[in-house]
């Protein structure tokens, strides 16, 4: 085995920190056919989108997905390990969490341009074992200037022995000022699949989420959950999209059941928070208006 085989096998930090400062461009289009797919899977009000019309606030999540060959392809249907993000070895990838800075909307018939660079690459110890934190700055930018200026935490972990459960004796759920409940059905898990060219099959494959990956049911995406966050922000600010949205997942939540999309207004902005039909929190955020 080679050094650097053996070093694709094994967790090391200062190895994947040499990807620290690495770069990616991508450019896309956004049209109106993705402006209305959007709409209807977020539950907007689909119209007749034409050019120069605001899309959904979080439509650059939609653009220049990365496109791989099935033979590239791993078995959890991610692109195998390497290019752009680091190889990091374990097999668990998921969204974590981040922060967007909205500075302009995108628009129909808008040329994109999404600029990314790795920042940050850290490993930590948790409940499910050993963590890996990839953090990629991204600016997203149109022909009238940057519209959005996001860091997108990834977090990488260990393959669990047994079936995977939540938290227990979770605390009491929050009351909200403002809520508003959908169905987190397998049409809807679907269609965001669809939407951002995503292969990942603890989505849509159940045989596999509940047999390999040992979850209960399909798993809700962590960026889908952070779009609504970002509509019911906006649906409670004039149609504006926040200056700035925090977020963070907390713990999965999957098909099957209703769940709800909740606010609070504070001082500065919003603490807002996706739930389960227990009403236990899902996924948090913080809009600063």
């Amino acid at each position: 085995m080679t050094a650097a085989a053996a070093k694709s096998d094994t967790l090391d930090l200062d190895h994947l920190r040499q990807w620290l400062g690495k770069t990616e461009e991508a450019t896309d289009v956004v049209t109106a056919q993705l402006v209305k797919g959007l709409r209807a899977t977020l539950f907007l009000d689909v119209g007749a989108p034409k050019t120069g019309d605001a899309a959904p606030f979080t439509t650059h999540w939609c653009l220049a997905p990365p496109v791989y060959p099935a033979s590239q392809l791993s078995n959890d249907g991610h692109p195998t390990r390497g290019g752009f993000l680091p190889p990091v070895p374990l097999p668990r990838r998921m969204w974590a969490g981040g922060e967007i800075e909205f500075v302009d909307s995108l628009r129909v018939g808008d040329d994109v341009k999404r600029s990314s660079k790795i920042a940050d690459i850290n490993v930590k110890s948790g409940s499910t074992g050993t963590l890996c934190f990839v953090s990629v700055n991204h600016t997203i930018t149109t022909p009238r200037g940057v519209a959005i200026k996001e860091r997108h935490d990834i977090v990488y972990r260990e393959a669990t022995t047994g079936p995977q459960t939540a938290p227990k004796s979770p605390p009491p759920p929050p009351a909200a000022q403002y809520s508003e409940k959908h169905m987190a059905d397998t049409v809807l898990l679907f269609r965001y699949s669809a939407l951002t060219f995503n292969g990942h099959r603890i989505h849509y494959d159940r045989d596999y989420v509940t047999k390999v990956e040992g979850y209960p049911g399909l798993v809700f995406h962590g960026p889908m959950q952070a779009a609504f966050l970002v509509e019911f922000a906006a649906k409670l600010n004039g149609g504006k999209a926040p200056a700035k949205f925090t977020y963070r997942g907390v713990q999965p939540l999957f098909e099957g059941s209703e769940f709800s999309v909740n606010a609070n207004k504070t001082a500065a902005g919003m603490e807002l928070w996706t739930a389960n039909n227990q009403g236990t929190p899902t996924m948090k955020g913080v809009a600063t208006l």
